[in-house]
This record gives C-alpha cells, structure tokens and sequence, in this order.
C-alpha cells in the first residue's frame, strides 16, 4: 500500500507563489514517477506535470515557464513550486504515482488565487 499526502495548499495572490508538497510512502515505491493534477470547481480533473525517478520533467502548457516539479528521493517527497499563479490556477491540487500497476492518489490540497 502507497500513502500520498500533499500539503502547501492555500490563498495566494495573483503573481504570487506557492509550493507544494506530496509525501509519499509505503512498500513498492522507490523513484517511480509522480504526477501532479488539479481539478477546478465543476472541472474534469487535469494533468499538470510528471516527474521521473531521475528528474525529469513535463509539462502541461498552461503551466510551462510558471510551475516547477521536484523530487527529494532520499525524503520521497516531491514537490510543485507554483509561481505567478493567477485566479484560473485555483483547483484542488493531487499528487499522484503508480506502483506494480496499481494508482494512488494523495486528498489533495486546496490552492485559491485571489485577491
């Protein structure tokens, strides 16, 4: 079993930033890949981001250039720095990973841009 628990969330400014956190553990993780999604009030779910056990990283392109995705493998947290943030960032944010086949997800945390 794979336990996520993302933290960070909050209220935020337009321009301002926020980092987020996902701490992850449980058997059978070891630097797999973690994905960050959101979902927007009366919104379908959407993929943010992806980080490989090594780093590297991808994008949605509403995102690209504003948030950043990293990894502390020593720690199994990943985290998803969020600058610039504007009024349409605001959602629930997730983290999640995928471990022999099977897909976890964190509770999420609320992030909300406003002024």
């Amino acid at each position: 079993q794979v336990q996520l628990v993302e933290s960070g969330g909050g209220l935020a400014q337009p321009g301002g930033s926020l980092r987020l956190s996902c701490a992850i553990s449980g058997s059978g993780f070891s630097n797999n890949d973690v994905h960050w999604h959101r979902q927007a009030p009366g919104k379908q779910r959407e993929w943010i981001g992806t980080i490989g056990g090594v780093g590297l990283t991808k994008y949605e392109d509403f995102v690209k250039g504003r948030f950043t995705i990293s990894r502390d493998n020593g720690k199994n947290m990943v985290h998803l720095q969020m600058n610039n943030l504007k009024p349409e960032d605001t959602a629930v944010y997730y983290c999640s990973t995928i471990v022999y086949a099977q897909m976890y997800w964190g509770q999420g945390t609320q992030v909300t841009v406003s002024s």
